[in-house]
């Protein structure tokens, strides 16, 4: 079953990346609604190594705006929440709860004696989760203004320190202010990025 054209419309094809918000509360059930959207997404033996830190508070918002280049900073402070996508580097210590198959133990052997393989696989599949993230964000009817101009390691150390997550990126979230939108940029066709063989 193909969902219609305005759902396409509001996930991808009429949503705009926000640079301004307005001043308008986002409660914390929609938090909580979007993660239960985003959960289903696939992700690598079912890992979920995401882990994510709604910043809404102002002492909070302030902390990560300190971590992020100059031009983000206002856009943090302003947004009613940003979130730090990030993930678990140990996300395999839940696999049995998560993949309870009988091979699971093997599996978690893997990820910790093959050097750098659990990172990458942490790394790729919050990713995916980050973008799951964004669609869930938009089909609840809220805007994204995704941000990779900040210090990972700044944001380490503020919300981190002494674990084992590491950020990925921020994504602010709310309702946009239409005035802040850029132009539409052009994007890639097909011909220009993919191939069929």
């Amino acid at each position: 079953m193909q969902v219609s054209n305005s759902c396409l419309d509001i996930i991808f094809c009429k949503a705009r990346t926000q640079n301004a918000w307005q001043n308008a509360h986002v409660p914390d059930g929609t938090l909580e609604a979007i993660y239960d959207l985003m959960k289903w997404g696939p992700t690598s033996f079912n890992s979920n190594p995401v882990r994510i830190v709604f910043c809404a508070s102002p002492d909070s918002k302030k902390k990560l705006a300190d971590c992020a280049r100059e031009g983000n900073q206002a856009k943090i402070i302003a947004a009613p929440i940003t979130a730090i996508i990030a993930f678990d580097t140990q996300y395999y210590e839940l696999m049995p709860k998560l993949f309870p198959l009988e091979q699971v133990e093997q599996i978690i052997k893997m990820y910790k004696e093959t050097e750098g393989l659990a990172e990458v696989t942490a790394f790729r599949n919050s990713s995916l989760q980050g973008a799951y993230f964004i669609i869930a964000t938009r089909a609840l009817g809220l805007d994204c203004g995704p941000i990779s101009g900040f210090s990972n390691d700044m944001v380490d150390q503020a919300f981190f320190s002494g674990t084992t997550i590491k950020s990925n990126f921020i994504c602010s979230i709310g309702y946009g202010d239409p005035r802040g939108v850029w132009s539409r940029l052009p994007r890639p066709g097909f011909q220009d990025i993919c191939r069929i063989e």
